[in-house]
């Protein structure tokens, strides 16, 4: 059982439901069985970036691309004379591939350890990329470039709106997924743990209602906020 899926078992349980069977089925649909009679699917509501080859959540690019930068900015080495520096970079799908991109990087990086004027600089770039010095740290750190941070350019948007593209997008494909086993249960639910909207506040669920319809083939979707998994929100 994965972190959505804990989340939903216990919202159910809390919703009082008295038998909740984790994949009644085995390795297919449903992921749960309640009261033996509601198949539910489970899913993480999160943002998506969407292209002629489908849909790829941002996360997949994302902790990669971090975790590769982070390992090359240590291998740079200690400080250069004694200073370390804040590093920035920000990003936009489709993020050039990183066997190309890393030579281009380290290159710029190692410029600026050579270069005897330091400032803030775009060091490298890359397809979708970019890197930039932004000032030096406080005291120098055991590297000598630091990460600081990182913008991607397609994470954000105005929330409802983020909202209703993802949960459109959740909804058809968990309904491709059932289609063969759905004719098995009568009614079946989608129980979404809520990434983007943490599962709205009061005044963002009245919102969504006035503001957003959802057509979907499913008896109920139900967004549950992962940080408590008695908040949730039925649309």
């Amino acid at each position: 059982m994965d972190a959505s899926e804990k989340i939903s078992h216990d919202y159910f349980a809390h919703r009082g439901f008295k038998s909740i069977v984790y994949e009644p089925d085995g390795n297919i649909p449903p992921d749960f069985l309640l009261d033996e009679s509601i198949a539910v699917e489970v899913r993480r509501l999160n943002q998506n970036y969407f292209d002629t080859a489908g849909a790829q959540g941002l996360e997949q690019v994302a902790i990669p691309l971090r975790y590769k930068l982070k390992a090359l900015l240590t291998s740079m080495g200690p400080p250069s004379s004694g200073e370390s520096w804040f590093i920035h970079f920000r990003y936009g799908r489709p993020v050039e591939a990183w066997k190309t991109l890393e030579p281009k990087l380290r290159a710029g990086l190692s410029s600026f350890v050579g270069s005897s004027r330091k400032g803030r600089v775009i060091v490298a770039s890359g397809q979708g990329f970019e890197l930039k010095a932004l000032c030096r740290t406080s005291n120098p750190h055991a590297s000598m470039f630091v990460m600081s941070g990182c913008s991607d350019e397609q994470s954000g948007g105005w929330l409802l709106s983020e909202m209703e593209t993802n949960i459109r997008y959740c909804a058809s494909e968990k309904a491709r997924k059932i289609a063969r086993v759905r004719p098995k249960y009568s009614t079946w639910w989608l129980a979404l743990v809520d990434h983007i909207g943490y599962g709205l506040d009061d005044f963002d669920r009245e919102m969504f209602r006035e503001q957003v319809s959802i057509q979907h083939s499913w008896d109920k979707i139900i967004l549950i906020d992962p940080r408590d998994h008695a908040g949730a929100f039925e649309i």
